[in-house]
């Protein structure tokens, strides 16, 4: 089964055997990858009713449920990791479901798209008009992103609520590391994946 590149780089976070929660699981793949690939004993969330039934036809555990209502229906340590991709900057609380998954979970890894990235800049100094770019591909008026945030955002955010930042990788439009995004990432990486934990 091969896996989409951005799901690959989630999937390579993640130890065997452990037990998973997907917040925004869609279809399914990353479970069914896991769980093939890496013996993980995974759960998805998701609202969509079409992506219930495909995530049911591939094997996958889900549960139907608005990740705005909270996660309080699942105990604290629950889960060895809890992933959300692409996910944080559309719903309406992303400083409250953070605390949420580092209660239900050791660890979590977030994936989201950089507001501060170079283009988005230079669309906004010189056209002035808001950022489209295939890291952030809606115009204003139809974007799903009520929280957009550059990678500088979340960090603080991170800082603020004392998560730690266990692990980043800052990836360009085809998922693949490169020199300038290690280098200056809050210029040049349009994505990143965080793996957090909790501080003791």
């Amino acid at each position: 089964m091969t896996l989409r590149a951005d799901l690959a780089v989630i999937a390579d976070l993640v130890n065997p055997e452990a037990r998973v929660l997907d917040l925004g699981c869609g279809e399914g793949e990353l479970l069914a990858y896991l769980q093939s690939n890496k013996s993980v004993n995974g759960y998805g969330l998701d609202v969509d009713a079409d992506n219930i039934r495909v995530c049911l036809d591939k094997g996958v555990n889900v549960i139907e449920q608005d990740l705005d209502a909270g996660l309080g229906n699942f105990a604290d340590s629950s889960f060895d990791m809890v992933v959300m991709t692409e996910t944080l900057q559309s719903v309406k609380s992303p400083e409250q479901l953070l605390k949420e998954m580092l209660r239900i979970g050791d660890q979590c890894i977030v994936t989201f798209p950089n507001f501060g990235h170079w283009l988005c800049r230079a669309q906004l100094l010189l056209l002035g008009r808001m950022p489209v770019a295939k890291h952030i591909p809606h115009s204003w008026y139809n974007t799903p992103n009520i929280h957009l945030c550059t990678f500088r955002d979340f960090e603080n955010l991170c800082k603020s609520l004392d998560l730690k930042i266990i692990e980043r990788r800052v990836v360009d439009h085809q998922n693949i590391e490169r020199p300038w995004g290690k280098l200056m990432p809050n210029l040049f990486g349009p994505v990143a994946f965080y793996r957090l934990g909790k501080t003791v």
